[in-house]
């Protein structure tokens, strides 16, 4: 069992009046004056992907979610589905809807290797490598002297995400993304 305070962003876990799992995105302690405190969480719903404002209270049930982590490799995308098959067995396929990957679809390609998160022997969310590397599509040509807006550009790759790069980034060039930040880290591989 968890306390209130316990919820930290990440955690994930299941309400007494609801099995349905949660996972914290954002946490607030709140001490207010002759009342009780007040934990002010966001919270996000991983069986049906909404995202909603929570305040949890000391005399509330909160339980760890039985959450299995698998590493999974990503297939293909094709009208709204995200195509998957478990590590070493291409045989064991399955789906995700665009509501449960959401914009970690933008970091995507054929071939990566994320972690699925199984509740209840159902998959209902994964987790993407800290840092992925991708191909820029489009980026436009970078005009010497142009420092007006810090020295970047926003380039569109191989996935189409959108990421703000230094002026000398060109297309085909090979660059580090942040998935958490959705930033340019580094270019790993000149075109």
């Amino acid at each position: 069992m968890l306390d209130y305070n316990e919820l930290k962003i990440g955690t994930i876990f299941t309400k007494n009046d609801d099995p349905d799992p949660y996972v914290v995105l954002e946490y607030a302690f709140i001490r207010m004056q002759q009342r009780k405190p007040v934990t002010q969480l966001k919270i996000k719903n991983l069986l049906s992907g909404k995202v909603q404002d929570y305040a949890a209270h000391q005399n509330e049930s909160f339980y760890e979610a039985e959450i299995e982590k698998q590493p999974v490799t990503f297939i293909y995308h094709r009208s709204d589905e995200y195509w998957f098959h478990e590590v070493g067995k291409p045989g064991n396929r399955f789906k995700l809807p665009d509501s449960i990957v959401g914009d970690a679809g933008e970091y995507l390609k054929s071939g990566t290797e994320v972690k699925a998160f199984r509740f209840d022997d159902k998959v209902i969310n994964i987790e993407l490598p800290v840092k992925v590397d991708l191909r820029v599509a489009e980026a436009p040509p970078g005009v010497k002297g142009d420092t007006a807006t810090g020295g970047t550009k926003v380039a569109v790759t191989e996935t189409g995400a959108k990421v703000n790069v230094p002026l000398f980034i060109n297309e085909g060039d090979i660059i580090k993304v942040s998935t958490a930040t959705g930033q340019y880290v580094e270019r790993v591989e000149k075109a």
